[in-house]
C-alpha cells in the first residue's frame, strides 16, 4: 500500500460536473476531493446518501443546505448531512475541499 501521494503528480484531474474539476482520493471509508470551481458555476439542487463537508480554501461560494443560504469564504465549512437537498454557486473562482462518507463510487474512474 502506498501511504503517501502527491496530488498534482500522482492524480489525474477529473471533471465531475461542468466547471468543477478535481483531484480525488478514495480510501475504504471516505472520498476526498480537491475541487477547482470556475466562477459562475451553478450546482443544481440535489441530494445524495453521502455525508459531506465542504471546506472553502479559496474564493466565495454560495451554499444552500436544506433551504438555508450562506456565502462561505476561505476557512469556512458547510456540513451537509446525507439525503439533504443542497445546491451552490461559485461567486468567484473557488477551491473547495470536499469530504464524503461513505465513498463516492460514482467519482471513481
Amino acid at each position: 500500500m502506498n501511504y503517501y501521494l502527491n496530488k498534482e503528480k500522482d492524480l489525474t484531474a477529473q471533471e465531475v460536473f461542468p466547471g468543477i474539476i478535481g483531484k480525488i482520493i478514495h480510501t475504504d471509508a471516505v472520498t476526498i476531493a480537491d475541487f477547482r470551481i470556475k466562477a459562475g458555476t451553478e450546482l443544481p439542487l440535489h441530494e445524495h446518501p453521502h455525508e459531506q463537508t465542504s471546506t472553502v480554501l479559496e474564493g466565495r461560494f454560495l451554499f444552500m443546505v436544506n433551504g438555508v443560504k450562506r456565502i462561505c469564504e476561505a476557512g469556512e465549512v458547510a456540513v451537509i448531512p446525507g439525503n439533504v437537498l443542497h445546491r451552490g454557486t461559485a461567486l468567484t473562482d473557488c477551491r473547495i475541499l470536499d469530504v464524503f462518507s461513505p465513498v463516492r463510487e460514482d467519482y471513481k474512474q
